[in-house]
């Protein structure tokens, strides 16, 4: 599928919910990629008894804290979420950027608590799935339990994304190794793969890949003369697909 998708945009994909709680699985227009995919009507109707819809998160708020006991997965219906740890000494470092359609708090699953907490990038919309009702839900309908499988195979690969990125000597190669990332789950989205808004700040890009904030301004300063990028503030448009698949050192 070729990267350079048409520029939609995110406010009339989601212009639906709006972040309005009372929207169902059956009417989101996230179905097709968040928990519900490949149901039937029947199926769809059981999986929506056990969903949550919460009331809008506003930004800043905690949607879960860190060693917390472990109840629910999250859907991210609209707006993004940051998971982070606190170390040892205090700080907070941040493990991962999660935006509409995508699930997130699996963490949680082995231990039954929350190996890390959640918070809310800017107002958004959140979906708490109670986990052992979904797990018994899941053992009667297989197309459930397949993308089950199929989201904690995509946290482990967020998880590896992590540690490729801080991997990486340069931090050219981490900026774009980002910026792809979020372009594929744009585009996974049926979103521009080359034209988004970036819901966090340098700050979190910084503390997320181990680099500076002045790092971070540098690299999109380079990127932006190069022509591989126009950056304006939180608006990033990828002008150069190509260059920027190679600044991130990544083999075709």
């Amino acid at each position: 599928m070729s990267m350079h998708l048409a520029k939609v945009s995110e406010d009339t994909i989601f212009r639906s919910c709006d972040h309005d709680y009372k929207v169902t699985c059956d009417t989101c227009r996230l179905n097709r990629i968040c928990i519900p995919l490949a149901l039937n009507a029947k199926d769809l109707e059981q999986l929506e008894k056990i969903v949550q819809h919460t009331k809008p998160m506003q930004k800043n708020e905690l949607l879960y804290r860190e060693n917390t006991p472990f109840q629910s997965i999250y859907a991210v219906r609209s707006g993004a979420i940051k998971a982070f740890r606190t170390t040892n000494d205090g700080r907070e470092q941040v493990t991962g950027f999660y935006f509409p359609g995508e699930i997130l708090g699996m963490d949680g699953i082995s231990e039954d608590r929350h190996a890390s907490s959640a918070r809310a990038l800017e107002t958004a919309a959140i979906c708490a799935i109670p986990f052992n009702a979904l797990e018994k839900l899941s053992s009667t309908m297989p197309n459930l339990q397949r993308h089950l499988f199929q989201l904690m195979s995509r946290e482990i690969t967020e998880d590896q994304l992590l540690i490729t990125l801080l991997s990486k000597n340069s931090a050219d190669e981490r900026v774009a190794t980002l910026l792809l990332s979020i372009s594929r789950r744009n585009a996974r989205r049926h979103l521009s793969a080359t034209h988004f808004r970036l819901p966090m700040s340098r700050v979190d890009i910084g503390n997320y890949l181990g680099l500076t904030v002045e790092t971070i301004s540098r690299v999109f300063s380079r990127m932006q003369k190069a022509g591989t990028l126009r950056v304006d503030n939180k608006e990033i448009e990828i002008m150069d697909y190509e260059a920027l698949h190679h600044g991130a050192n990544l083999s075709n």
